[in-house]
């Protein structure tokens, strides 16, 4: 009875949060202080954490752009150097055969990121461009994952993360400032993604040892942070109100 009733648990357990070892290891023998195991664990479920999170983080965002009508505060430049950034990781990831529970956000927040660049586009009275942009970002993505594009290509692009990820941090960090308030920038949003960027640094050295990839989890959490520190500091700033036209 004891082997039937392990069964369903088991199957719903490994590999998705351990490994078979480890299973035997923590809950067969119960060896509850495995230190290696219980990592890998804490990886796993931090990983498939930032994966779910990953699936509303930027809905806020997109959500208070549809309110408002307006994209105002929002850098573009930001918005797609975080599209490239994110891209990055998708493609080196699927590349590299690294576990989904290690860059699963980067597929959401990729979707989410290159919506919010169609709502800007669409919102600065430019929907024309905003359509070419996306049938271009499609094209260049299904390259990207196509056996004709070079493994040190996609390399190069994962490289580019840190540069691109600073630049646009920096960027929407100017904007704020020279604004004097944080517009339509959700709060929800730009903590969220601080978390799980703080989170993929730990996941990424447990399940893909990857410096690259752990190291632009590191600089992505300092940017991040930045960002979450003016939130803060402009909280009850408001946009001036627009002048109606005569």
């Amino acid at each position: 009875m004891a082997a039937e009733a392990d069964g369903p648990f088991k199957r719903a357990l490994v590999p998705l949060l351990l490994p078979e070892k480890c299973y035997d290891q923590i809950l067969v023998h119960w060896d509850l202080l495995h230190v290696p195991c219980l990592k890998i664990l804490l990886s796993k479920g931090l990983g498939l954490g930032v994966v779910a999170g990953s699936l509303l983080v930027k809905l806020p965002q997109v959500l208070k752009i549809l309110r408002a009508k307006s994209a105002e505060g929002l850098s573009l430049q930001s918005v797609v150097l975080e599209l490239v950034a994110v891209t990055g990781t998708m493609v080196y990831s699927i590349t590299n055969n690294f576990p989904f529970s290690s860059w699963g956000e980067a597929l959401f927040l990729m979707l989410q990121t290159v919506t919010i660049c169609f709502l800007v586009l669409h919102y600065r009275g430019q929907t024309v461009q905003g359509v070419t942009f996306l049938a271009s970002y499609a094209l260049l993505l299904l390259l990207l994952l196509s056996p004709l594009t070079p493994l040190a290509l996609i390399t190069l692009l994962q490289a580019s993360n840190m540069p691109a990820v600073v630049v646009g941090k920096l960027l929407q960090a100017a904007t704020n400032y020279q604004n004097g308030h944080t517009g339509q920038l959700s709060a929800v949003t730009v903590f969220l993604l601080f978390a799980g960027s703080l989170a993929r640094i730990f996941t990424s050295i447990q399940e893909t040892g990857d410096p690259l990839m752990a190291g632009t989890f590191v600089v992505s959490s300092l940017c991040n942070g930045l960002i979450a520190g003016q939130l803060v500091f402009y909280w009850n700033a408001k946009a001036p109100p627009r002048k109606k036209e005569q």
